[in-house]
C-alpha cells in the first residue's frame, strides 16, 4: 500500500465532502434559521481543511491515480465512509446530541440504514434535509458521484467503483467506468425529481416532499414526519413512496438499459429482477393472509421497505400478530438486486448459492457430470460462486457474533437478533417494541450502538473492504 496513493484520495475526497457539506446552509437561508448555519460551515472549514493538510504532504508529483491498485482503492473506500461518517456527524453535535449518537445518527444516514436516536422532532429544517441527503449520497456511494464528476477518478474510478457499488459482479453499461457513473447518478436524480414531483401532486409538503424523495431513492427511511410515511394518512402517498422504493431496490443498471432501449419487458427477461418480483408479491400475500386478508397495501409496503433496506413505515407493524413479524424477519435476509441502492446480501447472491447447491446434489448423484451454474444464460465462473458462498457464509457469522454480543447487553433476544441484522442489512427498524418502526435507539447500551455503527458501515461496503483492512499483508507499506 502506497500512503501518497492514499493520502492524495482521502484529500481529495475531503476537500469536496467539505463543498457538499455547505449545501444544508441555502435550506437554512430559506427557512431563515440562520442559527443553522454555524453547524455545517464548521463541518465544512474541517473537511476542507483536513483535506488540503492531506494533499499538501503528498509530492508534487502524484497529480492522479492512474496506476492504483486494487487493494488500494479498497482502502480508500473504506477510508473515505469513515472519514465522510465523522464529517457528517459534527453537525449533529450542535444540535445537542452526544458524540455517540451523532456518530450513530451520522453513519446511519450515510450508509442509508435509517436507524434513529431521534427521540422527538424539534429541529430545524436544515438539520432533517441533512438527514436525508446524506442518506441520498449515500445511496449510489459518495465515490461513484466523484468518479463521475472529477477528472483525477476518471482512470483510477475502476478499482473504487467496484469496491463501493453494491452487487456480486462488475457490471458496467458503457465501455468508461466514468460513463457508467454518470449514466448511473443521471437515473437515480432523475428518479428523485420525479419523485418530489408526485408526492407533491399527492399533497405532501413540498420540503416534505424532496426529504422523503432524498431517502427514498437512497433506500434510506429517514424522514421528516416522526411516524414515517404513515404520518401523512394518504394511500397516494404510500403508493408513489412504495413503487419508488421497489425502483430503488431494483438494478440501476437494468433501468438504464430498458430507458435506453425503451423496451419495459427486459425487466423481467433478466433472472434477479424476476426473483426480486415475485419474492416480494409472495411475501407481502403470506403476510396478508396472516393478518385475515386484510392490509395488502401495507403489507406490500412494508415488505418492499424492508428488503429494501428503505426502513419506511407505512404502519406500525410491531402491532402485527407473531406470524407477520416472523414473515418480515425472514424478508430482513433477503436483500435487494445487485447494482441498486439497497442494501442485504442481494437476490444474486442468493441465486448463485442455492444454484451451488443444486449442482453439488446433482455431483454427488452424478460424480462425472459437467455442471455449470448460470444466470441470464451465462455461466457464473466457478471462483465467483467460490466467492459468494464465503460472502454469505461471512455475513452470517457477523451476524451471529454482533446478535449474540448485543442480545447480552441488552438483555433482549428480539432486540439482539433484530438490531444485528438491521444493522448489517441497512434496515433501519427491527421486529422488537422498543426499536421498531416508530421506536428509537437511544436507549440501547453504548457499546450496542458502536457495535451497530461498525456493522452498518461493513453491511454498506458489503463486507470485502473490511475483510481486506484485516490481512496483514495489506499493510505492508511501499514507497
Amino acid at each position: 500500500m502506497r500512503l501518497n496513493y492514499l493520502a492524495y484520495a482521502l484529500g481529495l475526497t475531503l476537500i469536496y465532502i467539505g463543498l457538499v457539506i455547505l449545501i444544508p446552509i441555502t435550506v437554512a437561508f430559506i427557512y431563515g434559521e440562520y442559527n443553522s448555519i454555524l453547524p455545517f460551515l464548521t463541518a465544512s472549514i474541517i473537511s476542507m481543511l483536513s483535506g488540503a493538510i492531506l494533499r499538501k504532504s503528498v509530492p508534487s508529483s502524484l497529480d492522479n491515480l492512474n496506476d492504483i491498485k486494487k487493494g488500494e482503492g479498497l482502502c480508500i473506500v473504506a477510508f473515505s465512509w469513515v472519514l465522510f461518517g465523522l464529517i457528517a456527524a459534527i453537525p449533529y453535535l450542535f444540535y445537542g446530541l452526544s458524540p455517540v449518537n451523532s456518530i450513530f445518527e451520522s453513519i446511519s444516514g450515510i450508509t442509508t440504514t435509517g436507524a434513529t436516536i431521534l427521540t422527538h422532532y424539534n429541529y430545524p429544517h436544515a438539520f432533517f434535509f441533512w438527514r436525508s441527503f446524506t442518506q441520498w449520497l449515500g445511496g449510489l456511494g459518495i465515490i461513484v458521484l466523484f468518479i463521475a464528476i472529477l477528472p483525477q477518478f476518471a482512470v483510477a474510478g475502476r478499482q473504487m467503483f467496484f469496491a463501493e457499488a453494491p452487487g456480486p459482479t462488475e457490471d458496467k453499461f458503457t465501455p468508461r467506468i466514468r460513463n457508467t457513473a454518470s449514466a448511473l447518478w443521471k437515473i437515480y436524480a432523475g428518479l428523485t425529481v420525479l419523485e418530489i414531483i408526485l408526492l407533491v401532486w399527492a399533497g405532501m409538503p413540498a420540503f416534505d416532499a424532496v426529504c422523503n424523495s432524498l431517502s427514498t431513492l437512497s433506500a434510506g427511511g429517514f424522514s421528516p414526519h416522526e411516524y414515517s410515511i404513515m404520518g401523512y394518512q394518504s394511500n397516494h402517498i404510500t403508493w408513489i413512496v412504495l413503487v419508488f422504493m421497489f425502483l430503488a431496490g431494483a438494478s440501476f443498471n437494468l433501468q438504464y438499459k430498458v430507458i435506453m432501449q425503451k423496451n419495459p419487458l427486459l425487466l423481467f427477461k433478466n433472472e434477479e429482477f424476476r426473483t426480486y418480483f415475485l419474492l416480494v408479491i409472495f411475501m407481502a400475500l403470506l403476510i396478508t393472509a396472516s393478518l385475515h386478508f386484510h392490509n395488502f397495501t401495507d403489507a406490500l409496503f412494508q415488505v418492499i421497505s424492508i428488503t429494501t433496506s428503505s426502513g419506511f413505515a407505512s404502519v406500525d407493524f410491531e402491532k402485527w400478530d407473531y406470524t407477520s413479524k416472523l414473515i418480515l424477519f425472514i424478508v430482513m435476509f433477503m436483500g435487494s438486486c445487485a447494482s441498486s441502492a439497497g442494501g442485504g446480501i442481494k437476490i444474486a447472491r442468493w441465486l448463485v448459492v442455492f444454484k451451488s447447491m443444486k449442482s453439488e446434489i446433482v455431483r454427488i448423484l452424478h460424480p462425472n457430470a459437467v455442471v455449470n451454474i448460470k444466470m441470464d444464460n451465462k455461466t457464473i465462473q466457478p471462483e465467483v460462486a467460490r466467492q459468494i458462498v464465503v460472502f454469505v457464509f461471512f455475513y452470517f457469522l457477523l451476524f451471529g457474533i454482533t446478535a449474540v454480543v448485543m442480545s447480552i447487553l441488552e438483555q433482549n433476544t428480539a432486540v439482539g437478533l433484530t438490531g444485528a441484522i438491521s444493522s448489517l442489512g441497512n434496515i433501519g427498524p427491527g421486529v422488537a417494541v422498543s426499536t421498531g418502526p416508530m421506536g428509537n435507539f437511544d436507549g440501547m447500551h453504548t457499546a450496542s450502538k458502536l457495535i451497530f455503527t461498525v456493522n452498518m458501515l461493513v453491511g454498506r461496503l458489503e463486507l470485502i473492504p473490511f475483510l481486506v483492512l484485516l490481512q496483514k499483508d495489506f499493510w505492508t507499506i511501499k514507497d
